[in-house]
């Protein structure tokens, strides 16, 4: 018996047990699965918002000062600031105030959507 591929609605869980979506080259996007994943590839489809991203994620405790994340750049604490927000609106990012610094954590939900849509399901398991 082979394993047969499950609806979007009802496919692989992600690490937190969500439902994650469908790589795109086992089915179709719905319209509104489509819709989702554009805002969230659309934020990440700069070069700067991807190594914050980066950054962040694989920063020591899974969250990054914005003290940490404005010197690796060679722009302005507003730009930043702007980029940062981008990825906050589109659910990838969340943070902190904690006294003058904003601290900031990878949403591991939404990325997993992004990586979920780009990697293959292994091959059916023959039982």
């Amino acid at each position: 018996m082979t394993a047969t591929p499950l609806p979007l609605a009802q496919s692989s869980q992600d690490a937190q047990g969500g439902a994650c979506c469908a790589p795109i080259a086992r089915q179709p996007l719905s319209e509104g699965d489509a819709a989702e994943l554009a805002v969230l590839l659309k934020a990440a489809a700069d070069p700067v918002r991807l190594r914050l991203l980066s950054m962040i994620g694989s920063h020591a405790g899974g969250e990054a000062c914005v003290c940490d994340l404005t010197d690796a750049f060679d722009l302005t604490a507003p730009t930043i600031s702007h980029h940062l927000k981008v990825l906050r609106t589109a659910g990838l990012i969340d943070g902190e105030r904690r006294g003058t610094w904003v601290y900031y954590r990878i949403i591991p939900e939404a990325v997993n959507k992004l990586g979920a849509l780009f990697t293959p399901l292994s091959e059916p398991v023959s039982v």
